[in-house]
């Protein structure tokens, strides 16, 4: 291993394979895995579980103490997933005792200036486009894809394959499948382009579709249509993703778009 001008803590668990460029930063309580690269002035600080093949690009700085006042020093980490790429200046805090780490997931792409909050859950194959903020204890979805300059409320859900206009606000939680935009952030259809695309067959697209048509364009409460959909709307595996994520949204679903 050759760590040439860059600064590492002999104590660190560094992989063999791993490349470390000059003047990254490497803390004491910190593992890094095979094949993965750690750019120019990166700093990665005590509690970083960093996985395989991961690129980190400079500048980022990643399991930095949370910008939480309730934070007392307690002992968390950030987890890192295999093949991710984490671009320059990205920040990634690490977790409070409310969870104890902060995840993202494998094979993920954190675009520049994006900042992950303390005991956030990143999942797989995410998508955060450039300047993407996540407030504390969010929680991001499989395959979703938040567009350049999204802002997350602390403790927000965002469903699995869902997609997101540039520059949206989110007070709410977005559903599994659905895209959302406007300003209040508004239901805006299913993602079917992207649903195509990750191999969702016409017949499942058109289920999910007509739930969410029970869901945001029948009239009736959210409460109301999830009972609809429970007792009306044939097994699925998309279905029991519905109905799970509404059952434990915290925040309430964002409205549909009225057009007005």
């Amino acid at each position: 291993m050759n760590y040439h001008l860059a600064n590492v803590h002999p104590k660190a668990k560094i992989s063999e394979t791993a490349i470390i460029e000059p003047f990254a930063t490497i803390h004491e309580d910190v593992v890094i895995g095979d094949g993965t690269k750690i750019g120019a002035n990166a700093v990665i600080m005590n509690g970083a579980r960093i996985g395989k093949n991961v690129t980190i690009f400079p500048g980022a700085v990643i399991s930095a103490e949370p910008q939480d006042l309730k934070y007392q020093g307690e002992i968390t980490t950030v987890e890192i997933g295999d093949n991710t790429i984490i671009r320059e200046f990205v920040t990634i805090n690490k977790g409070t005792n409310a969870a104890g780490k902060t995840v993202v997931g494998k094979n993920c792409l954190l675009m520049a200036y994006v900042h992950v909050a303390h005991d956030c859950i990143v999942g797989n194959n995410v998508i955060l486009v450039n300047n993407v903020q996540l407030a504390g204890e969010v929680e991001v979805g499989d395959f979703a894809i938040l567009g350049g300059s999204t802002l997350v409320h602390q403790f927000c859900h965002i469903g699995a394959h869902v997609m997101t206009q540039g520059g949206l606000l989110l007070g709410k939680d977005i559903p599994p499948f659905a895209k959302s935009a406007r300003n209040p952030a508004a239901y805006t259809g299913i993602n079917s382009i992207g649903l195509r695309r990750r191999g969702f067959s016409a017949e499942k697209v058109e289920a999910i579709q007509n739930i969410y048509r029970i869901i945001f364009a029948s009239g009736i409460n959210y409460t109301n249509a999830l009972k609809k959909v429970k007792e009306e709307v044939e097994e699925s595996t998309e279905k029991a993703m519905i109905v799970a994520f509404m059952e434990n949204s915290k925040r309430g679903l964002i409205p549909n778009y009225s057009g007005k």
